[in-house]
């Protein structure tokens, strides 16, 4: 008997608590690409209105940008490194579903519209590590992989792209 199928809100929870099975859940649930979207959007409008004292109101739109590229460039390059070099077995759809979930944790960024002072670093690098490791969880549950072969393609496609999005951010906003 399979579990019913969670609503957007818990599958959101979900991915921010990092449970594989959420991921699992996307994975296998074809109709989840709009609310892996809608995930990015949330987050890129997070990480927007986290940066908005110090950006202005362009950080909103740059970090929607921002979001988005990287979501795509980071499931092109996982997909060809776990699919095409490491001969593991998705579809490009799957880790489009799973990776979108990944950015959950990056709603959190929202608590820096709070005058945070020296906290925001913290923020910043807290919600990091969790992106980071809700990448990996994405991409172990959508490559049927271990931990440690979906941390090196994690590293080999994500990072990339979070370096590249982080330029971008930071060039739309000078």
């Amino acid at each position: 008997m399979t579990e019913p199928r969670r609503s957007f809100g818990d599958r959101l929870l979900g991915a921010v608590k990092l449970d594989a099975r959420v991921f699992e859940e996307v994975e296998h649930d074809p109709e989840a690409v709009g609310q892996a979207a809608g995930v990015v959007a949330l987050a890129g409008i997070a990480q927007g209105l986290g940066a908005i004292q110090a950006a202005g109101a362009g950080a909103v739109v740059a970090g929607l940008v921002a979001s988005f590229s990287m979501w795509i460039l980071a499931t092109a390059i996982v997909w060809a490194v776990g699919v095409k070099i490491f001969e593991h077995s998705s579809s490009f759809d799957e880790l489009l579903r799973t990776l979108g979930f990944a950015w959950a944790p990056q709603l959190l960024l929202v608590l820096l519209i709070l005058p945070l002072g020296p906290l925001a670093a913290l923020v910043w690098t807290a919600v990091l590590v969790l992106v980071l490791a809700a990448f990996v969880i994405a991409t172990r549950q959508a490559l049927d992989v271990t931990t440690s072969r979906a941390l090196l393609i994690c590293a080999l496609g994500v990072v990339p792209a979070v370096i590249f999005g982080t330029l971008f951010v930071g060039a739309t906003l000078l």
